[in-house]
């Protein structure tokens, strides 16, 4: 079932769903079992024609590895700002775009096939970036401090959930969501100045069927959330200068059982994930991607030249990986096919 004009956070009308809209579909491969030294396949697509992981995902990175700048992606504002939240939908890459004036103004833009950069929504308040499996952008918004949806030929909005508590969330700022449908977000307190009110911390947030509920509340500032290819693990990544990459181990019903640290991450910001199970985190003033094995192995890093703040797969085969930053993109081709946000 579609999310249809739901009212705002809250109320029984989104409980009441029968069902959840879901994203793009993850492998069936359990993460980390492929073989590393076959060579990748072609992107297949599910009968819904949904993005599936190819069956033989291809060769982790591996080294030092310099990822470069997309010719013609430089921000053309003349206020300082960022590129967030990279998701690749048909064919093309589609990041917010926002500044640090009041309210931090935001936009979703758009970069062709062909290279062209276009504004897709104007004033989408949004931060990270997500797709659901019918094809609507799925969105972090610190405007609305709300998990908002975007319908992309109109740049239609609804609004998915925008309290806890009874308060507004801080500023929703990155988000993943598993086949079902089911919403992973975190919370910081970065944008919290975009509008009124907040929460007394910072916390990530499930929304499921069932309602809303916290996944966690004891690391500072979260930011970057993604789910291993067979959803069985969540990754988080906050805490600031001395931050830290969380694994956490999911139940079938997809409440927590257990979690562990992998690594030490320095200022964490987005991260991606490919369909071998390696997880991509962006140490934002390092200017670098660490990559790390599901069992917290660092096996390679990729630097840029500039601040960093998340990554996605994209192209034909999903072996492209692009980088957004501070007014740019970066991309790097990669012998392994990944996630689309």
């Amino acid at each position: 079932m579609i999310f249809k004009n739901i009212p705002l956070a809250g109320t029984a009308s989104l409980l009441a769903l029968v069902s959840f809209v879901g994203c793009d579909t993850r492998s069936p491969e359990q993460a980390g079992q492929a073989p590393s030294s076959v060579t990748a396949s072609a992107a297949t697509t599910d009968e819904k024609g949904a993005w599936q992981c190819p069956a033989s995902p291809g060769t982790a990175p591996s080294g030092q590895l310099t990822a470069e700048r997309i010719p013609g992606s430089a921000s053309k504002r003349e206020q300082a700002g960022l590129y967030e939240g990279p998701v690749w939908i048909d064919g093309a890459l589609y990041f917010s775009d926002f500044t640090f004036e009041e309210g931090f103004p935001s936009r979703v833009q758009r970069l062709t096939a062909e290279g062209t950069l276009e504004t897709a929504i104007e004033d989408s308040g949004s931060n990270g970036l997500a797709v659901d499996s019918e094809g609507f952008l799925m969105a972090a918004t610190h405007d609305a401090k709300a998990i908002s949806r975007y319908e992309l030929s109109t740049g239609e909005r609804e609004l998915i959930w925008n309290e806890f508590e009874g308060n507004p969330f801080n500023s929703p700022n990155d988000l993943t969501l598993t086949e079902d449908g089911v919403i992973y977000f975190t919370d910081p307190a970065f944008q919290r100045a975009a509008a009124p009110g907040g929460q007394p911390q910072t916390r990530v947030y499930r929304i499921a069927e069932s309602g809303i509920s916290v996944v966690e509340a004891d690391i500072r500032n979260p930011n970057g959330i993604s789910l291993s290819p067979d959803e069985k693990t969540l990754y988080v990544a906050g805490g600031g200068e001395n931050g830290v990459l969380r694994a956490y181990s999911l139940t079938a019903s997809g409440t927590v059982e257990s979690h562990r640290d992998l690594a030490k991450i320095e200022i964490p910001d987005g991260m991606a994930i490919d369909c071998l199970g390696n997880i991509y985190v962006t140490e934002h003033a390092l200017q670098r991607v660490r990559v790390f094995t599901p069992e917290g192995e660092e096996i390679a890093q990729i630097q840029v030249d500039a601040n960093i703040t998340n990554a996605a797969f994209g192209g034909p085969e999903r072996k492209t990986l692009y980088l957004t930053g501070a007014g740019t993109l970066w991309q790097i081709s990669l012998e392994v096919a990944g996630f689309p946000y």
